[in-house]
Order: C-alpha cells, then sequence, then structure tokens
C-alpha cells in the first residue's frame, strides 16, 4: 500500500500504522480514509498529500 506525505508538515500517512487516534484503523488504505479526514499534525486536508515516490 502506498504512504502519502503532508504538503504542508512532512507528516506521512503509513496504511500499515492507520492513524487509530483519529479513528482510522491499522491497514486502512488511503482511498479508504474518510475525505474529512484531516492531518493530526497540521490539520490540513487529504487534498494537501502527494503520494510518497
Amino acid at each position: 500500500m502506498d504512504q502519502y506525505i503532508c504538503d504542508v508538515c512532512g507528516y506521512i500517512y503509513d496504511p500499515a500504522d492507520g492513524d487509530p487516534a483519529n479513528g482510522i484503523a491499522p491497514g486502512t488504505p488511503w482511498e479508504s480514509v474518510p475525505d474529512n479526514w484531516v492531518c493530526p499534525l497540521c490539520y490540513v486536508g487529504k487534498d494537501q498529500f502527494s503520494k510518497v515516490q
């Protein structure tokens, strides 16, 4: 599964880890993260993330 990085603060969303503190279970692919989820560090939306190459 692909990782995604926040273009604003550099937080990396890793599907293997998810974001349990914000309701995203480990193993959740990026495509299944809700559109209203925000970066846990700087609070920008999913549209501010880019796929890690």
